[in-house]
């Protein structure tokens, strides 16, 4: 089996989505904005970077989406801080997924470990009697 990579990459393995590498000038490309328009949003908390030990700001893939979603959302007229709602409300949502689809894996094993467990024998009593009562 032949390698598709060229040698000098044969173990590089490229950064996660929330790895953050792109120094300011690179994210603001990946953007279509402008580096201070990138500081105002860091400022304002629409996009968290990571940090360096300098004090640099480097953005990860997903800071690089999200950044392109505040430029649609306003494109779009939304102001600020309704972009910030939506951001908000959308990392609620995926939170909500989440949470959902853990409680539906373990509502699903409970269902398989019950259907699983055999039948209990109930025992009979053989001396329970059954009166019937009639009105008068």
């Amino acid at each position: 089996m032949t390698s598709t990579r060229p040698s000098g990459l044969s173990g590089f393995e490229p950064p996660g989505p929330d790895i953050p590498v792109y120094v300011i000038s690179v994210a603001a490309e990946l953007t279509g904005m402008h580096p201070q328009t990138l500081r105002t949003y860091d400022r304002l908390g629409l996009v968290s970077p990571g940090r360096t030990g300098g004090g640099g700001r480097r953005y990860s893939l997903h800071d690089i989406e999200q950044l392109r979603q505040v430029a649609r959302l306003t494109a779009e007229g939304l102001g600020l801080e309704g972009v910030r709602r939506v951001l908000d409300l959308e990392n609620q949502v995926t939170t909500l997924r989440s949470r959902i689809a853990a409680l539906q894996d373990e509502l699903d094993a409970a269902h398989t470990a019950l259907s699983l467990t055999p039948n209990l024998p109930v025992p009979v009593s053989t001396t329970s009697q059954l009166v019937v009562w009639r009105r008068r």
